[in-house]
């Protein structure tokens, strides 16, 4: 089943890939370009804090 979303957002993207030739350095420079200009419109997340592990019970096997 094909999604709408997504099949835009690969069309936007196969269209920003041939306006640059498929260079992957200029692709990427333009991008951080837009980022800057957006300013502070960026959301940059903290990272998850990780539970510890608990510790694992040896299973005992039925006799």
């Amino acid at each position: 089943m094909r999604d709408p979303s997504v099949e835009e957002v690969r069309k936007h993207r196969m269209e920003h890939t041939r306006q640059f030739g498929s260079n992957l350095h200029r692709i990427c420079e333009d991008l951080r370009e837009l980022e800057a200009s957006l300013g502070e419109r960026v959301v940059a997340l903290e990272p998850k804090k990780r539970r510890p592990k608990t510790a694992s019970r040896k299973r005992v096997r039925p006799r």
